[in-house]
């Protein structure tokens, strides 16, 4: 495996410098901020992320006032309260998405949600106890614990909630392969762990943090998109 300052500096002459690049990196995420999070945005964040896949995210954005009032600001306990006739009622809500399967995602998710509240105080802290080094087993956690939390919408549920995390997106996948790790993609357990320890390594090499190491990495290689194009995507996305 190449040294990761080889990485950054390929990424960084693609940008244009290392002003440009450093400019191009979000803020380093607070575990502290992460703790304090209210249930109700975490299973906010979790719904807009599940409705978001598979969909044009600034739809989703445009009507989510929509479904903050239809999933009553998404307090996972009245929620929990609600009878089948209140959730029969939103597959003919034309506020939101009227999507069966969404739908019954995030009744189950406050469900979820409770239970790991109940466990450690709130989501939150739960999110932000988790060590930062075994993403792989909080994914896995997700995704049998939780409804439609598998995959790319966990990742971008962590992303965007605050976790310190990395994206394995295709361009991130491209450049740990040139850099010289054996794997295949991020869907077997196997290769998701090969991933994780390389990401490790180099958050030990550098001092950098896993949002970072992935942003930095995906701009490595690729199609390189200009600076004004970066900027203007979603936080979560590569």
């Amino acid at each position: 495996m190449i040294a990761f300052k080889a990485i950054r500096a390929r990424a960084a002459k693609r940008k244009g410098g290392e002003a440009v690049l450093a400019s191009l990196l979000p803020k380093v995420p607070s575990q502290k901020a992460l703790a304090r999070i209210t249930d109700d945005r975490v299973l906010a964040e979790m719904a807009q992320r599940i409705f978001s896949a598979g969909f044009v995210w600034s739809v989703i954005e445009k009507k989510w006032p929509g479904f903050e009032a239809a999933f009553l600001g998404f307090d996972p306990r009245k929620l929990t309260f609600q009878p089948d006739e209140f959730w029969e009622g939103l597959l003919g809500d034309t506020r939101i998405v009227r999507n069966p399967q969404k739908i019954k995602a995030v009744r189950e998710n406050a469900a979820f949600v409770i239970e790991i509240t109940k466990q450690h105080g709130s989501f939150g802290k739960f999110l932000g106890e988790w060590p930062a080094g075994d993403q792989v087993g909080l994914l896995e956690l997700l995704g049998k614990r939780g409804a439609r939390l598998g995959g790319m919408t966990g990742q971008y549920f962590l992303r965007f909630i605050g976790k310190d995390i990395y994206i394995a997106s295709a361009d991130m996948i491209a450049c740990l392969r040139d850099a010289g790790l054996d794997i295949s993609g991020a869907t077997s357990r196997k290769d998701q762990r090969k991933i994780q320890d390389q990401l490790n390594a180099w958050a030990k090499e550098t001092g950098l943090p896993y949002t970072h190491l992935s942003r930095i990495c995906a701009m490595s290689i690729g199609e390189n998109h200009d600076a004004e194009t970066l900027r203007g995507r979603s936080g979560g996305e590569e």
